[in-house]
């Protein structure tokens, strides 16, 4: 894989990469930021000369999408950072965006402008309103040519619906509803209607004292308008279909792996957390990431997963220190490849891994200034747990914990990635001649 860079002029914590996504052509890139900003990337178009420039994207438009702001009435101050991004599928010229922060979801259009009227009746060429005395003859506006603009507009607001911080939205696959997610309750909008939201999941205890669960993530079935699942901290994903009642608080499926006694421990619950759940393309398989694995699920066979990957098993004997220095908390996302053949999901030190079903063959990748030279090629990268440590090998005692893939995305259709390093987003794609 050789890899491009976009270092965003980016230094700040409001410049840290929160949430990428492409749209489901692949011929955009979404980005959101702490501080609230979206940036979408374009694809390059393949010209005769440089047929090899194809792959790369430069940005398109750059926009505020969320404040800060303040709850007057709980004294509580609402961070701008972008949680996620969702494309909604392209109906015409313009391309339609959901970005959330913790409260509000907003609906973006980003639209394309290379013409604008002139000769208007009433108003002068300033836009100055003429005098109607003077006005003798009538004239046609026409519609002059004009410099490429790139426009982002609101066109939705949803708010006030949650009481909690929003971690997930998923649109569903009948193009007029999306789900948006808190710690404790699931909503179902209609992407018209920005004062009403129906609430479908609800698991918050009339005791606040008895609760033992949160929800960490929530997605639609990618084929089905009417089934999703969420996943909780307790390790759980529960299946639900709108079908068998309004309020989905009794599950269709409860997928859950009974833990190992053996393994048990202080940390047990903390790392069976589950921080990303995502559908396969063909809707038949389930990924989820908890803090050590990557695990599939058929949807046909609840008892137990079908496949087990250690991301970073090396780190089983640093629980300790990783909880002392909160890194055990850390929610890192997974995504599949357009043919639901190979998993990927971020590591510490700068590090991504990349699982490949089919030939159960494994590779740690490194997303890093060296790497990110255009044309640059990919090297696999391992990490030596004890005893002699090879030239090519890193000690885990020498990873660094700062530097994370919390956040990446895979081309839909092809081998491209995105992954963001804190502040870097970087772009890799699959070898070409």
């Amino acid at each position: 894989m050789k890899g491009t860079e976009h270092d965003s002029f980016r230094h700040t914590v409001a410049d840290i990469i929160s949430t990428v996504e492409f749209n489901p052509t692949g011929e955009l890139l979404a980005t959101g930021d702490k501080g609230g900003r979206v940036v979408v990337f374009q694809r390059e178009q393949e010209s005769k000369n440089q047929p090899h420039r194809r792959g790369e994207y430069n940005v398109y438009s750059t926009f505020q999408s969320h404040e800060p702001e303040f709850d007057y009435l709980k004294s509580l101050e609402i961070e701008e950072k972008i949680n996620k991004i969702r494309w909604l599928p392209q109906q015409n010229a313009a391309y339609f965006l959901l970005s959330t922060n913790d409260k509000t979801v907003k609906l973006w259009k980003v639209s394309e402008r290379d013409k604008r009227p002139e000769g208007y009746n009433l108003k002068d060429e300033e836009g100055r309103i003429r005098d109607p005395t003077t006005i003798t003859a009538l004239r046609v506006p026409v519609l002059q040519p004009m410099d490429l603009m790139v426009e982002a507009t609101p066109r939705r607001v949803f708010s006030n619906a949650h009481t909690y911080h929003i971690n997930s939205i998923s649109v569903n696959s009948d193009y007029e509803t999306y789900m948006s997610t808190d710690d404790l309750r699931i909503n179902l909008w209609n992407l018209e209607i920005t004062n009403r939201s129906f609430n479908i999941v609800d698991i918050k205890p009339a005791n606040m004292e008895m609760l033992t669960e949160v929800i960490t993530a929530a997605e639609f079935q990618p084929n089905q308008c009417n089934t999703f699942v969420y996943s909780s901290s307790k390790g759980s994903i529960r299946l639900c279909d709108m079908r068998a009642s309004a309020l989905c608080d009794n599950h269709s499926k409860l997928f859950e792996e009974p833990e190992d006694p053996s393994n048990r421990s202080f940390f047990s619950e903390i790392i069976s957390s589950i921080s990303d759940v995502k559908f396969s393309h063909s809707g038949r398989y389930l990924i989820t990431r908890d803090y050590l694995t990557v695990k599939v699920w058929d949807l046909n066979m609840e008892s137990k997963p079908l496949e087990t990957y250690q991301v970073h098993d090396y780190l089983r004997s640093k629980l300790c220190s990783l909880y002392e220095n909160d890194c055990i908390f850390d929610k890192f996302e997974c995504v599949w490849n357009g043919s639901d053949s190979v998993i990927m999901t971020g590591s510490y030190n700068n590090f991504f891994r990349m699982f490949d079903r089919n030939t159960k063959r494994d590779v740690t990748l490194e997303a890093s200034r060296e790497n990110s030279k255009p044309r640059a090629i990919l090297k696999p990268r391992k990490v030596c747990v004890g005893g002699k440590r090879r030239k090519d090998e890193i000690s885990v005692d020498s990873l660094d914990f700062s530097k994370k893939i919390l956040h990446s995305a895979w081309h839909p259709s092809e081998n491209i990635i995105a992954v963001a390093a804190t502040n870097n987003l970087y772009i890799f794609q699959d070898k070409v001649n």
